[in-house]
């Protein structure tokens, strides 16, 4: 099996996430990440957060969960993120599972498994190994990196999917980089044992930014 895209679900959430998150002017994160998540149709979304972070995007998973009748669990590093993450959440109606500790060790554990939708942010110093560590789904996952301008890397292009996967059993079926908020990079991971492709044609896309009117295209 493989994720299955929904464009009436993404389109429900992304609407709905505008609603609640009073972004009207122009295209965000938060709604973005929600209509891919109800799309996909995600039943384990992970999301990593912590104390002073912005909740937005967190809103946007929860209603994007709300849609696919899945799991959202974030994980915080500590007690008073946790107790801040909780107030926030439960203020928008939403009350999300959370983890707390260090995030490689609840990787490693049995806690968070099957994830088919995570959002990770790129200024954590672990974020490369966070996703190295991730129990994705046996039918494939969408894997974000938001914040990624910010990262401490010369440009967007220095962070490279294949090396956060798992020689072997996934590959890369196709990553981009939104210039959206402060960055976003995309990528969609294969089923377990999915067969390479052969050669084939591939196609240009063009994305317009909403902010500045540039016009991207992209070859996947």
């Amino acid at each position: 099996m493989k994720l299955v895209w929904s464009a009436e679900t993404a389109c429900k959430a992304y609407i709905e996430t505008v609603q609640s998150c009073g972004v009207y002017r122009e295209s965000g994160v938060a709604e973005l990440v929600a209509a891919m998540a109800a799309g996909w149709n995600a039943q384990v979304i992970a999301e990593t957060w912590s104390e002073g972070g912005a909740i937005e995007t967190s809103m946007g998973l929860g209603i994007a969960r709300m849609h696919t009748g899945g799991r959202h669990v974030c994980i915080v590093p500590d007690e008073r993120s946790k107790s801040e993450y909780a107030e926030r959440m439960g203020e928008a109606a939403m009350s999300p599972e959370i983890l707390v500790g260090e995030a490689e060790e609840l990787m490693e554990g049995l806690a968070l498994v099957a994830i088919d939708f995570m959002v990770v942010d790129s200024t954590r110093n672990n974020f490369s190994k966070l996703l190295s560590l991730a129990k994705l789904s046996n039918n494939g996952a969408v894997l974000i990196c938001k914040n990624a301008n910010a990262r401490n890397v010369p440009s967007p292009s220095g962070f490279k999917w294949r090396s956060v996967l798992h020689e072997g059993s996934r590959r890369l079926v196709r990553s981009v980089f939104l210039p959206v908020g402060d960055g976003l990079d995309v990528a969609h991971v294969s089923s377990v044992n999915s067969p390479l492709k052969s050669g084939g044609a591939k196609r240009w896309i063009k994305h317009v930014d909403p902010r500045s009117g540039e016009i991207h295209v992209i070859r996947r």
